[in-house]
């Protein structure tokens, strides 16, 4: 490409829209603003080899309604995206037209044309989540005689306690932590959101220990409270690995309480579902969970509701009637009725 020629509409805005719109003014997380950007790096891969137009030739007119539903059917067909991947990218695709018609308002019809594009339908995931038992024995798995044990036990602990997302563990920096009463710790979401929620004693006490072990690392209030072997920042892979170690151990002794697959979402599910169960308000839960609206908050009542139904069901002892016999369908009958005419 002549490093003189002319940008075209289209990678200028897109320029814009992921350096400028989405880090300066959205003020979107990195791991956001990177899915965004892997949304537009297939996009450019499918037009270049499946339409045959290159990136540096891409322009808004190339880019319609037909184009874009070729693009998901292109994800999911050659690339074996799952439609909830494939509904992420659309999101992105969206994000970026509804920032394009107000930078080119002369787009504005081909803009709304593409975010007109519905969203596939995806059936509803059902919530995974571990009873109380269940985190009691998985918190029971790290052996806390040892280092390295007191430091699975606190990241394990904080996830359930904190109900953080795994992002938001990783991130966790010393100076986020307070130990002293009223204990807390300020978890950063979605959107660089910020929400302080609550530590109950016995976190505080399983977190004094791993930073007593560590104080020598801990130097500062801006260190990563959580780092591996060689004093990284710990990466969610690292927390992922934690976890599946832990569960495996557990499931051994208690398979019965640890389901085959637990992730470290389903300890902020089981975080959720016991506050649920334990009588606090829906709104609060919105809160402690960082979600911006109840209605996704929802999700846990529903389960919960579910899981009641199916409780009530199993311990009914009541037997279904069998379907009363028509009264035709009796022989006896319907002679008497015949020759009650004859009389």
């Amino acid at each position: 490409m002549n490093i003189f020629q002319k940008p075209t509409d289209f990678s200028y805005t897109l320029t814009k829209f992921l350096t400028h719109y989405l880090a300066g003014l959205c003020n979107f997380s990195d791991n956001t603003i990177r899915s965004y950007r892997d949304t537009f790096k297939l996009l450019l891969t499918f037009c270049n080899e499946e339409i045959g137009i290159s990136a540096e030739s891409l322009t808004f007119n190339d880019v319609t309604p037909e184009l874009i539903e070729k693009f998901l059917n292109w994800l999911k067909t050659k690339r074996g995206s799952s439609i909830s991947t494939c509904n992420q990218r659309l999101a992105a695709i969206h994000a970026f037209f509804r920032y394009a018609q107000y930078e080119h308002p002369e787009l504005a019809v081909r803009c709304q044309q593409i975010l007109f594009l519905k969203f596939a339908k995806v059936a509803q995931k059902e919530v995974r989540y571990l009873s109380i038992d269940g985190i009691k024995i998985l918190l029971d798995s790290p052996d806390i005689h040892t280092a390295k044990g007191r430091r699975e036990l606190a990241i394990l602990s904080l996830l359930y306690d904190s109900a953080a997302r795994v992002q938001e563990i990783v991130d966790l920096k010393v100076g986020d932590v307070r130990l002293i009463s009223p204990a807390t710790v300020r978890l950063t979401g979605k959107g660089k959101k910020s929400r302080t929620v609550p530590l109950l004693k016995g976190n505080v006490q399983i977190l004094s220990a791993y930073m007593n072990d560590q104080q020598h690392y801990l130097t500062t209030k801006d260190s990563y409270l959580f780092f591996n072997h060689s004093h990284q920042k710990m990466t969610r892979a690292g927390v992922g690995y934690i976890l599946k170690k832990n569960v495996d151990a557990a499931r051994q002794s208690h398979p019965d309480l640890i389901p085959k697959q637990v992730t470290p979402h389903c300890l902020r599910h089981s975080k959720a579902m016991h506050l649920l169960q334990g009588g606090v308000n829906l709104i609060y839960i919105r809160d402690f969970l960082g979600h911006v609206d109840v209605k996704t908050t929802q999700i846990y009542a529903r389960a919960d509701v579910t899981l009641k139904r199916k409780a009530i069901e199993a311990a009914n002892v009541v037997e279904t009637p069998q379907p009363l016999r028509s009264w035709t369908d009796d022989d006896d009958l319907m002679r008497w009725l015949v020759n009650l005419g004859k009389f």
